[in-house]
């Protein structure tokens, strides 16, 4: 006997089953949760690109656990907005907002000079702050924007805050990466994106620099209780993809986005791998590693080569004027 049904049966059927295998498809890119109860009470936290995304997502379930947070941000509006919205769900007072542009290294020095008179404990660093695929810009130094602020501003940033953390070991710094490292190579003939700039292979450069500096100085910090590793948060859907046309256009917003979104981390979902690489108890005295999806991972051929991290820290100390500074000490 041939069995038939009719239309609507089968359109409701097929879109069961494409609603059905999203959800599936969604859950799967969601990727694992870091869901350890520990708290961290009378610990110090700077997060940098705090106010949005999963820098957000972050100071939030920091806020949850009872740290002293101190947000890093370069407006201080929106993140006072942010802060306001952590204080009153999770009741915990002791979240700060602290003026810190990474596209300026006068900020960033301020900032540091700032938070030394405040605090004399940092146990956790999060360089979570970034910019992606950015139309040629420099920062107030004359750095291409993306290895300005994601590599060169962090790398500033955390130089000048040594001191602090190693007084206060067990710390850990965390340097937010990506999966694009693996197409990133570092330009020793121009590293600037002089002569020939390009948002991808810039962002791409900025990513590698984030893992060479991070095995680099885990290498240079061996003894003193000063962990620090890098992660990979997954494909996030936030305010970094502002400057990318192809997520931002009227068919992208109607049609793609829709279907990217089932692929797409959200920041809460993002954030998972920063906080395992912060908070978990089997990471302590773990330096030098690359997590993704709360889990060791590899990384490309060109980011274990240690000739290419030392010469890149050379440089960074150069653009960064510590060449001939006390302010900090390996």
């Amino acid at each position: 006997m041939v069995v038939k049904f009719s239309k609507p049966i089968l359109i409701g059927s097929a879109i069961g089953t494409i609603v059905g295998a999203s959800i599936l498809i969604k859950d799967y890119c969601a990727g694992n949760k870091y869901e350890e109860p520990n708290l961290i009470e009378n610990k110090v936290v700077i997060v940098t690109g705090a106010n949005t995304g999963i820098g957000k997502e972050t100071v939030r379930e920091l806020a949850k656990r009872k740290g002293k947070i101190i947000m890093a941000c370069r407006d201080l509006k929106l993140c006072e907005k942010a802060r306001e919205e952590i204080v009153l769900e999770t009741n915990n007072k002791y979240i700060y907002c602290r003026k810190c542009d990474l596209s300026s290294q006068e900020s960033i020095r301020n900032f540091v000079e700032i938070f030394k008179k405040e605090e004399n404990r940092l146990h956790i660093l999060i360089n979570n702050a970034g910019v992606m695929r950015c139309p040629p810009l420099k920062t107030k130094e004359g750095i291409e924007m993306q290895l300005g602020v994601n590599h060169m501003g962090h790398f500033l940033l955390t130089m000048l805050l040594l001191d602090v953390l190693k007084k206060s070991a067990p710390s850990r710094i965390i340097n937010v990466s990506s999966i694009a490292h693996f197409r990133g190579r570092i330009n020793k003939e121009d590293l600037n994106s002089e002569k020939n700039y390009d948002g991808g292979t810039a962002y791409a450069q900025s990513k590698l620099a984030n893992i060479l500096f991070t095995n680099e100085l885990a290498r240079k910090l061996e003894g003193t209780g000063v962990y620090v590793n890098s992660v990979h948060p997954g494909i996030v859907e936030t305010e970094i993809t502002r400057h990318m046309s192809f997520f931002n256009s009227t068919v992208s917003s109607l049609f793609l986005k829709p279907i990217l979104r089932i692929f797409l981390k959200n920041p809460v979902q993002g954030a998972q791998t920063t906080l395992y690489a912060a908070l978990s108890p089997d990471l302590e005295g773990v330096t030098g590693k690359y997590f993704a999806n709360c889990m060791e991972a590899k990384t490309s051929q060109e980011a274990h080569d240690e000739p290419l991290a030392r010469w890149l820290w050379a440089v960074s100390v150069k653009w960064t004027k510590l060449d001939n500074a006390k302010e900090y000490q390996i």
